[in-house]
């Protein structure tokens, strides 16, 4: 079985700063890792090779920090890593990083599976993956919760939905978009870890992957974040500690007076106002 996974690497969730100029995110200076979600397709992928067979290739579109991410896959068992790099990649939204990734992935072969996490931490907006799936002309089965192979064409997979899980039959080749019910990220191990430092990482630049330029980029993204704004924290708490009788006894009533300046105190006989 052949299977693509594409990753990305992400700011952590608190150390995420915005250029308000163009929208863009600005990752210079900010500690990066793995997309927490990208971490269970790998691990779908994963167990889906140790059990069918094949090989499995991580890729990723970024900066030259990016392979940090790539040698963590590869220390987690993927057999292969690319690097799609070139600054005229830089402030892709998620219809033009789609179709980097559909190109590179053309020419590397078009897989069995390809496996993404629902959606990146930065963005939030779980489009890579259908948008994949629409550009290479595969099935796509979105939200998958548990996954196993019926047999050398279909799949069968459960879909968490608004209602519950729903039970699918999918024809391969497929796009899956995965969910943290579909497996528990394995660690890397030691061995995987020397192994990702001395297997050796291709970069692909667009003029690789024989990109469109008006399709990449700011100028091939249709997309833009317009305003960008820091919520404001407008609630303020009061932290009464009850360490005693007579300051639990002071707590209590703090609470009460706290319900009865907003209506919500309890009235006697257990009937609330």
């Amino acid at each position: 079985m052949y299977i693509i996974i594409p990753i990305k690497q992400v700011p952590e969730t608190g150390d995420v700063q915005m250029d308000k100029e163009s929208g863009t995110m600005i990752r210079s200076g900010s500690k990066s890792i793995v997309n927490p979600l990208d971490l269970y397709a790998l691990e779908a992928g994963l167990r889906l090779k140790a059990l069918h067979g094949g090989r499995v290739i991580a890729i990723t579109m970024g900066p030259v920090s990016a392979v940090k991410a790539l040698k963590e896959a590869l220390s987690m068992g993927c057999d292969e890593a690319l690097h799609l790099s070139d600054r005229a990649f830089g402030g892709s939204d998620t219809w033009a990083t789609s179709y980097v990734l559909s190109k590179a992935i053309e020419k590397l072969g078009k897989p069995d599976l390809i496996i993404t996490g629902e959606r990146a931490t930065d963005g939030d907006t779980g489009q890579v993956g259908p948008a994949l799936a629409s550009w290479l002309d595969m099935t796509l089965v979105s939200y998958v919760s548990s996954l196993e192979m019926e047999d050398g064409n279909h799949l069968l997979a459960e879909r968490l939905i608004e209602e519950g899980y729903q039970k699918v039959r999918a024809t391969l080749p497929a796009v899956l978009t995965v969910v943290k019910e579909i497996a528990c990220p394995r660690l890397p191990t030691l061995a995987g870890k020397k192994r990702s430092m001395v297997t050796p990482i291709p970069v692909w630049t667009a003029m690789d992957i024989e990109a469109d330029p008006a399709c990449i980029g700011l100028k091939g993204s249709p997309t833009r974040v317009v305003k960008i704004e820091s919520p404001s924290v407008s609630r303020h708490c009061k932290v009464v500690h009850a360490l005693d009788d007579a300051s639990t006894a002071d707590a209590v009533e703090q609470l009460f007076s706290f319900l009865e300046e907003r209506g919500l105190a309890p009235l006697k006989g257990g009937q609330h106002a």
